[in-house]
């Protein structure tokens, strides 16, 4: 375990000082080259912002707002029906939207029914399976400047479904 710990704390100077030594090698002026990506990221940043900022306030919008409850309890009868734990649904909702919400989420599901409980094992399934669609499309798309993303979107919908119905699939039997 000291061999990993040693080899992660030298390994960013190590490779610093490899990129800076390889372009001195081949006579190219690396402070510029540096400046010229810190520009670049700075515009990506700057263009990725309003995306960023609507993104978080409508995700605090929707927590704030209880709908989220509401649509669980509007399911609950179908859920129950279908051997669903009512305890994933808001990490099932929020996941396609929020990473963070749904580590919150998922954090709070572990503490209270255990990791090796069948919602604790659903709840990782489902945080390793499933991605945080609307805000990887938003800052991707946005960022390169695409308006059209239906087919995107449906596909990465699809998956996050598929993600979360072979979690609860998996472990209905445990």
């Amino acid at each position: 375990m000291k061999v990993i710990n040693y080899i992660s704390t030298i390994i960013i100077p190590f490779v610093i000082v490899f990129v800076v030594a390889y372009g001195v090698i081949e006579k190219k002026n690396v402070y510029d080259i540096f400046m010229n990506g810190v520009k670049s990221g700075i515009e990506i940043v700057i263009k990725i912002f309003p995306t960023l900022l609507a993104i978080f306030l409508a995700i605090n919008m929707l927590k704030s707002s209880g709908i989220i409850d509401y649509i669980i309890n509007l399911i609950s009868p179908v859920l129950k029906i279908f051997n669903i734990p009512v305890e994933i649904m808001p990490l099932a909702i929020l996941r396609p939207i929020s990473g963070s919400a749904s580590m919150g989420i998922a954090t709070n599901i572990m503490q209270e029914n255990g990791v090796d409980s069948k919602i604790g094992l659903i709840a990782s399934t489902i945080m390793g399976a499933t991605e945080t669609t609307f805000y990887t499309i938003a800052l991707y798309t946005s960022s390169i400047g695409v308006k059209k993303i239906r087919f995107t979107l449906v596909s990465s919908l699809i998956a996050n479904f598929v993600g979360v119905a072979t979690a609860i699939i998996i472990f209905s039997g445990y």
